[in-house]
């Protein structure tokens, strides 16, 4: 008996050490032309009844940006909720999870993620996940979200800090153009329903050390994906009066704007200035992070600098909710390896009109997107889903 069990171990082990090997065996490289693109994809948060759109949405986006990494920043499945009406094959089914059937919400699951990895896959395009308050909200397990991850030859994901809740951190290290030292990092963290914790940010702090070291005493260059934001995005906006251009409304009652001095792009709401974020105060200390970059919102197309850090927001996918959609493009250069673009684009059209597209965002100061039409639209189609679902269930 004992043998039985101790070979069913070592086959275990070693299951887990292909999938590790499996996942790491692609080493993130500079080209002879000395850039790294990397493109982020954030909140798809959809069904194994894909939106047309958003399938398409990902194909293009890896068609005209070529990139060399993926990051897709949360949100991949939508646990439940009403409203999808002609964006995919199944209006009035929105959502992953089953009540009560675990191994058909997972089932569901792989569809989704089937859908949303597809196109990188098929082209052999490294790809990497942060897990989203969605993902959670499916209740999916994180042990079989990596195996899911770990399914797909070109995906990066794995856990790396060990963190007693189990969340799914870990750092992709990019490799000069000639050799292997590690030039460039990118940190990956997992935000579960609302932000990182005191075990994370010790991992943290541990790993940039460590890359720091083994860098003769100076920091690896890094920045920085997660799905939810850190609350030191408000320090991007600025106190205003409600009649000014670009105001949005705060939780505070107060009115706020983007501070056009150190911040530019489209936002549909406002987050209140003045907090410093145990994390923020952790990059800031470790001294590597130059950017960090976030989903969640959906709607918030973005970027400014505070206290020598970048942050950006980027549009979400979803296209059972209103938009803007679009993604983030980094262009890392290794002759200059501390400055790098980022650029943000809109998809524009639609796959049933036959025109769509991305175009680039040109900033404006207190440029705001105005979804008020698509809001109103998407509330009186809710409507109906509501109703449908009623009368549905009259003739079941």
């Amino acid at each position: 008996m004992k043998k039985i069990i101790s070979i069913v171990l070592s086959a275990a082990l070693m299951f887990s050490f292909c999938i590790f090997a499996n996942a790491q065996e692609k080493e993130l490289k500079f080209g002879s032309d000395g850039k790294f693109t990397v493109l982020q994809i954030s909140d798809p948060q959809d069904d194994h009844y894909p939106a047309y759109d958003m399938v398409n949405f990902v194909k293009l986006a890896i068609e005209q940006t070529n990139p060399d990494l993926i990051v897709f920043t949360g949100d991949i499945v939508e646990d439940s909720r009403s409203g999808d009406i002609g964006t995919d094959d199944e209006s009035f089914r929105e959502g992953v999870e089953v009540d009560g059937d675990y191994e058909q919400t997972l089932k569901n699951v792989k569809a989704t993620c089937e859908a949303v990895f597809a196109e990188a896959e098929k082209r052999g395009i490294p790809f990497a996940v942060c897990q989203g308050n969605n993902d959670y909200q499916s209740d999916v397990t994180n042990e079989n979200w990596l195996a899911i991850y770990n399914s797909y030859e070109n995906c990066l994901t794995v856990d790396e800090s060990g963190d007693s809740t189990g969340r799914i951190d870990y750092n992709l290290e990019i490799k000069a153009s000639g050799s292997d030292k590690t030039v460039f990092n990118i940190w990956m963290m997992d935000t579960e329903r609302s932000s990182v914790n005191e075990e994370q940010l010790a991992w943290y702090k541990a790993e940039s050390a460590a890359l720091k070291a083994a860098n003769g005493g100076k920091p690896v260059p890094s920045i920085l994906f997660q799905h939810i934001p850190v609350g030191d995005m408000g320090n991007l906006f600025e106190e205003c009066n409600f009649w000014d251009e670009g105001a949005s409304k705060g939780d505070d009652g107060k009115y706020y704007r983007l501070n056009q001095e150190i911040a530019s792009g489209y936002h549909a709401g406002a987050m209140i200035p003045g907090s410093t974020s145990e994390q923020f105060k952790a990059w800031k200390e470790c001294g590597d992070v130059l950017g960090a970059y976030f989903g969640h919102w959906h709607t918030e197309g973005y970027t400014g600098t505070w206290d020598g850090i970048e942050l950006g927001f980027t549009y979400g996918c979803e296209f059972a909710k209103p938009g803007p959609y679009g993604v983030r493009v980094f262009t890392l250069y290794e002759d200059d390896i501390t400055s790098f673009d980022n650029v943000l684009y809109t998809y524009e059209g639609s796959v049933k009109k036959g025109n769509a597209r991305f175009e680039l965002q040109v900033d404006e100061p207190y440029a705001e997107y105005d979804n008020f039409i698509e809001e109103f639209f998407g509330a009186i189609k809710n409507v109906f889903v509501l109703l449908g679902k009623e009368i549905t269930s009259l003739f079941a």
